[in-house]
């Protein structure tokens, strides 16, 4: 990866880089069902938690350099959101034009179709520059009898000193009512990535 080995991402203190599978999820769970006796809302919590183990297995099985989420109780509810960073190599003789991106981007898992609310554009990255960013509400297919709507942002982050690597930082969220903060914070979040090298010297 050139001269940049590694990278950072600023999370927010309430997300964790841990297997969302753990302890601390079983302990929010707990708090989100102790806070209702609606038995329409527990079957939600409960379907949001069992979205949030598989999204988390299933970002380990592609090969995530960071896998990071959150399950947080509030006043007005529960919030949940998932960070994930991938390696992403440009076949030899491909250039990643936004054309590309629009075929193999933020394409729902489900229904290999894009979702209708899918935007492809260019934004501007502080520490990194210009990057492709693709936003929209993906059915994500977790297992095989397994489906989740989620708010999705992908951003492509061009590795420096090469013209085929990237890091794609994608952050998602199944809280769909909550579409405009959701967007906002995701944008602050991956607002922060710098890429590093060993000595931790930013590039």
């Amino acid at each position: 990866m050139s001269t940049a080995q590694r990278f950072l991402l600023d999370i927010p203190d309430s997300w964790q880089q841990i297997d969302l599978s753990g302890e601390d999820m079983a302990r929010v769970r707990a708090e989100a069902l102790a806070s209702t006796d609606d038995p329409r809302r527990t079957a939600e919590i409960n379907d949001m938690f069992r979205q949030g183990r598989e999204v988390t297995r299933a970002a380990r099985r592609s090969g995530a350099l960071l896998a990071t989420g959150t399950a947080t109780m509030y006043p007005d509810g529960l919030f949940m959101a998932y960070g994930m960073v991938f390696p992403v190599i440009t076949p030899t003789g491909q250039v990643l034009t936004l054309a590309v991106l629009s075929a193999q981007v933020g394409v729902s898992s489900a229904t290999g179709m894009a979702p209708k609310d899918r935007v492809i554009t260019s934004v501007k990255v502080p520490h990194v520059g210009s990057a492709a960013r693709v936003t929209g509400t993906e059915v994500t297919r977790l297992t095989g009898d397994i489906s989740v709507k989620l708010l999705t942002m992908h951003t492509m982050m061009p590795v420096p000193e090469t013209t085929q690597d990237f890091l794609e930082v994608t952050l998602a969220s199944p809280n769909l009512p909550l579409k405009n903060e959701v967007y906002d914070l995701f944008d602050a979040v991956t607002s922060t990535f710098r890429f590093i090298t060993d000595e931790g010297v930013q590039v």
